[in-house]
């Protein structure tokens, strides 16, 4: 791929900042949880002519003329997710996982209804019903809760679904490190009335390779992003199972008139068939080994990491994350300081809050690490132990850093703390050795620089 070449005459601002970015994926641990490498023929079907099209409507029932290879396009993504998540209907258009939650409100719910959904600071969602999120703002958001030991508390979810009567529960989070419990909300979806939706944005690469339960079965909804674990382009789906259908037949009809014309134009052509690419590479038995390897290894690096004294939320995993407790350790908001500190380091992770949080969103107290992406780089478990020693030294040079309690100081207290880490010898010695292991697992090295 020798594209840069081109671009370099034409933009070499845009082609510089570009090939600083291959650079630093290739040369980084990438521990976001929430982020992946999709393989080089989904980037190449992202790139294409498709993206010229406009395709409004869906297959065989399109507004503008010229769609009949589009069509195709699409209907192999369709067929594909159908075939590989075992559901009767699938919306591929939705341009991403926020939209798609949205769609399935529009078509479920009216302003001031009830959901539910899992609290953020608990490890939900935005759009699972947060109150500086729209969905907290037009319905009715009774969000529940985990229990001390990081488990969601099903007693609390049955006691506030049969005292409000939700109208739609969500099942899915972003922080939470532990298999979903789909069988025990279905039981109190199904005891209120309610439209259970599983949100499996993080964990639909598992679910596709067989290491994380399916929640199909169970709920009458399913929406995911598509470039997370399941490796695809940045997009959405929306899924409605059998019992979806059961509860109202119509709701196929009624999630595609809401995803279009209700709330979005044209979809994105080239990322139709850059997902139905990755659903190919999805339904293939290597697939179902990597993600069975991710499990593997955010095991192993839990383990790791909490015979070094770390505190994980719930003790595990038993997915691809893993969220660190930081303020046992180091106090309050530190897990601002651990973000800067792992990436001037060169790995990558995202502060995030933990359960009963006793800092701020904006400054938590713990960090969220994942082991999708360096297992795409084929990665396993000897490595989980080298990379779990790269980031317990770097966070240790936390210590003794404290978040100030007056908010005004905040900000300056982390410049300063940046300043120090850029010239601290640890960490720069932490580098180098990521750099060494990430030059054993090279990346993209069909794209030229």
């Amino acid at each position: 791929m020798g594209e840069f070449k081109v671009l370099e005459g034409i933009d070499p601002k845009l082609a510089e900042a570009m090939k600083s970015e291959v650079r630093r994926q290739r040369n980084t641990l990438e521990l976001i949880p929430s982020e992946n490498f999709a393989s080089i023929n989904v980037i190449r079907a992202l790139g294409s002519v498709l993206t010229n099209k406009y395709s409004e409507g869906y297959p065989g029932k399109r507004y503008y003329g010229g769609n009949e290879f589009v069509d195709v396009v699409e209907n192999l993504a369709i067929d594909r997710a159908k075939a590989l998540f075992k559901v009767p209907h699938v919306n591929v258009q939705p341009y991403s996982g926020s939209p798609a939650n949205f769609a399935v409100y529009a078509a479920l719910c009216k302003p001031g209804d009830t959901i539910m959904g899992l609290n953020l600071q608990d490890g939900g969602h935005l759009t699972h019903g947060f109150s500086a999120s729209v969905t907290g703002k037009f319905f009715n958001s009774v969000a529940y809760h985990v229990k001390p030991d990081g488990y969601i508390d099903i007693d609390e979810v049955r006691r506030l679904a049969v005292e409000n009567k939700p109208k739609l529960i969500w099942i899915g989070a972003t922080a939470y490190a532990r298999a979903l419990p789909f069988a025990e909300f279905a039981k109190i979806a199904d005891e209120v009335g309610a439209y259970l939706v599983s949100d499996i944005a993080h964990i639909a690469g598992l679910v596709a390779g067989g290491a994380h339960e399916s929640p199909v079965d169970y709920v009458h909804i399913v929406t995911t992003t598509t470039h997370k674990t399941l490796r695809g382009p940045r997009g959405a789906m929306i899924m409605v199972t059998e019992k979806g259908l059961k509860k109202n037949p119509d709701l196929g009809n009624l999630i595609d008139k809401t995803v279009f014309p209700g709330l979005q134009g044209g979809p994105h052509d080239n990322t139709t068939a850059a997902l139905a690419l990755a659903l190919l590479e999805a339904s293939q038995p290597q697939f179902k080994e990597y993600a069975k390897q991710i499990v593997k290894n955010a095991k192993a690096l839990g383990e790791e990491l909490s015979k070094r004294g770390l505190t994980l939320v719930t003790g595990g995993t038993d997915n691809h994350l893993i969220l660190i407790d930081l303020s046992k350790r180091y106090g309050p908001g530190t897990g601002a300081f651990a973000q800067d500190a792992l990436d001037l380091a060169g790995i990558v992770c995202n502060k995030n809050t933990v359960p009963a949080e006793p800092a701020s969103p904006f400054y938590p107290s713990g960090i969220r690490i994942g082991t999708p992406a360096i297992t795409s780089r084929g990665m396993k478990e000897e490595e989980m132990g080298l990379i779990a020693e790269y980031i317990f030294e770097a966070v240790e040079l936390i210590e003794g850093h404290e978040m100030p309690t007056d908010k005004e100081k905040r900000a300056q207290a982390i410049q300063t703390f940046k300043e120090e880490m850029k010239n601290s010898p640890k960490i720069k010695e932490i580098a180098a050795k990521v750099l060494e292991l990430c030059g054993r697992f090279p990346l993209y090295p069909e794209i030229e620089l």
